[in-house]
């Protein structure tokens, strides 16, 4: 039986959220994964968040409570899946490794969006706290297999671009821009 993360778990610092979001599960409905990669996005203060210019009807969701997810489009084609720490930061969920019910890739933000099978209609904004679609308690991982590097695809962030904000399963096959 899988439990849900307490609420008081995505209520916390940005970046250690993001590390020890690592070994969680990711649940939709039948749909499972072990979650391998993140990325920190720390509010509007970072020149890589979507919170940067502020309050949008997009970005909405990142200011409200933690614990609920951010889903938004990207590219005109791909869903990224976020989880809100508050105060318009949040946590880019980059890379699953399937536990169940995945039978397609998952090492990229939109592979595995598609994979569990979320839209932003349905999906964005929810309490990520109970069935069918929530963050469960998996194996956290020990700080040895926890690599960290610069965030992807954020270079219009300057400095921002380059800081260790992009945490990983060393061990892991199914992390995305090895």
């Amino acid at each position: 039986m899988l439990h849900p993360l307490p609420p008081e778990f995505s209520g916390r610092e940005t970046t250690q959220v993001a590390r020890e979001l690592l070994g969680q599960l990711l649940v939709n409905g039948d749909r499972v994964g072990r979650i391998v990669e993140t990325e920190a996005y720390l509010g509007p203060h970072d020149k890589a968040s979507h919170s940067h210019k502020g309050r949008t009807a997009r970005t909405e969701v990142m200011f409200g409570p933690p614990g609920v997810s951010y889903v938004y489009l990207i590219y005109g084609m791909h869903l990224c899946f976020n989880v809100v720490t508050g105060n318009g930061a949040a946590v880019l969920i980059r890379a699953l490794e399937p536990v169940s019910g995945i039978d397609a890739r998952t090492d990229g933000p939109g592979r595995l969006t598609k994979a569990l099978g979320l839209s932003l209609k349905q999906h964005n904004g929810l309490v990520l706290g109970a069935p069918p679609f929530f963050l469960a308690r998996g194996q956290a991982l020990e700080g040895r297999y926890i690599g960290s590097s610069a965030r992807i695809g954020v270079e219009y962030a300057g400095s921002w671009a380059k800081r260790k904000l992009r945490f990983f399963d060393k061990r892991s096959e199914f992390v995305s821009g090895r």
